[in-house]
């Protein structure tokens, strides 16, 4: 298998061009600040025409994303729509895929099945040739029902139900649940974090109820004695008394939560006023956690999430900048998932030979095989490949919350 360069570091690199100088005084530094100033607009005008020009002669692909941009899970719709649109923006300026540009369209989705499916169709209707998501599984299972008697060619940044990639034209980024249970349990026994461990987990997602079943599988060959197994609804996600009682009673050491953030925070609350503090340790839909209005965040010190991605680490400081830049905020997993999606697909095309003038139909039977065949170092996950089933193959991750901020174990 030949390993495809990065993309991602390759167009990084590109636009992170700086220059130095100095002076003596106040006057030569300003000068000097000027210079730099109007070389970088210089620069950026320079790329960004030769990369209108590439794109006029070799076309544009038209990448749709869709998420919750709205409501309660917005956070993750948001970032994976920002990360998509970064990724496309410097793969554009470092002049394309052999000169063919990327056009992103995000829409709607408010977490809902059926609306996940009206933007798939306002997205078709629109010109869409390839698919950025949807980004939760509820969602992304309804739409790639479509997308496959489509044939249109799906990626899912942060889908991690087993069904959102039970056809052949859709693939992942993020780890599958049953994945994420059974690294999970690995992890809190390799690393001997605890040996009694409770459970709360939310029964009527199949995110949450994924991750739990696996977790309990791997955890008797982890030496993990499961004292709680407590469950809550999404219509009983506010008041978790009698989950942490029982958690607390039984002694647990640490408490598996494998759920969303905003019932974590909550949970992380209610623990903290019944003077419970065991470990509390979660997968991918924790984090944004630190970004819940009106949380106080020193109540999540000390968590533990499973995550490939944190924006403090070294590997992502130039990113996490450039997001800041272009945003306004921070970014997490579910961005950097969207950001590598977009340089999968790049390099995808690249290794197909795909042109822009291609159908979406013919373009899909291209990256169905292109995707097993290509290896990029992305944000969340160097060397990372994929297997014919759609799922991605990468080392597993730890962080945890450190004075406020996510530090990688």
């Amino acid at each position: 298998m030949r390993k495809v360069v990065s993309l991602g570091l390759a167009a990084m690199m590109a636009l992170s061009l700086t220059a130095c100088g100095g002076g003596d005084t106040a006057a030569t530094t300003a000068a000097a600040k000027d210079a730099e100033t109007t070389a970088a607009a210089d620069s950026a005008e320079t790329t960004a025409a030769a990369g209108e020009a590439a794109g006029a002669e070799a076309g544009t692909i038209k990448l749709g994303v869709i998420g919750p941009l709205t409501g309660p899970a917005a956070t993750y719709g948001i970032a994976v729509a920002n990360g998509a649109d970064m990724a496309a923006k410097e793969i554009n300026a470092a002049g394309g895929v052999n000169g063919i540009m990327f056009e992103v369209q995000a829409e709607d989705d408010e977490n809902d099945p059926e609306k996940s499916i009206n933007a798939y169709n306002t997205l078709k209707d629109a010109g869409m040739q390839m698919l950025v998501g949807t980004t939760t599984s509820k969602p992304c299972i309804a739409v790639a029902a479509e997308t496959a008697n489509d044939n249109m060619f799906q990626i899912t940044p942060s889908g991690s139900a087993v069904e959102c990639v039970a056809n052949d034209n859709v693939f992942r980024v993020c780890f599958a649940d049953p994945d994420q249970g059974t690294v999970s349990a690995k992890y809190i026994g390799e690393n001997k974090l605890a040996t009694k461990v409770a459970i709360i987990y939310d029964s009527s997602t199949e995110y949450s109820a994924g991750i739990r079943e696996t977790f309990v599988k791997e955890a008797a060959n982890e030496g993990l004695e499961i004292v709680a197994d407590e469950a809550f609804t999404a219509d009983s996600n506010t008041d978790f008394s009698v989950q942490l009682d029982k958690a607390k009673e039984a002694g647990a050491e640490l408490v598996f939560l494998p759920i969303y953030y905003q019932e974590a925070s909550v949970i992380l609350k209610q623990a903290h006023d019944k003077e419970f503090a065991p470990i509390f340790f979660g997968c991918d839909g924790m984090d944004g956690i630190l970004s819940v209005e009106n949380f106080d965040t020193s109540l999540a010190e000390g968590l533990m999430l499973l995550t490939p991605f944190s924006s403090t680490d070294d590997s992502s400081k130039k990113f996490t900048e450039d997001y800041v830049a272009a945003y306004g905020t921070d970014p997490n997993q579910f961005g950097a998932d969207s950001y590598d999606a977009v340089y999968a697909i790049a390099a995808a095309v690249e290794k197909a030979g795909i042109t822009a003038d291609m159908d979406y139909s013919a373009m899909c039977d291209a990256m169905k095989t292109a995707m097993t065949e290509i290896s990029i170092d992305g944000l969340t996950g160097a060397g990372m490949t994929w297997n014919a089933a759609g799922e991605p193959n990468k080392a597993p991750k730890a962080v945890k919350i450190v004075n406020g901020a996510y530090e990688m174990q």
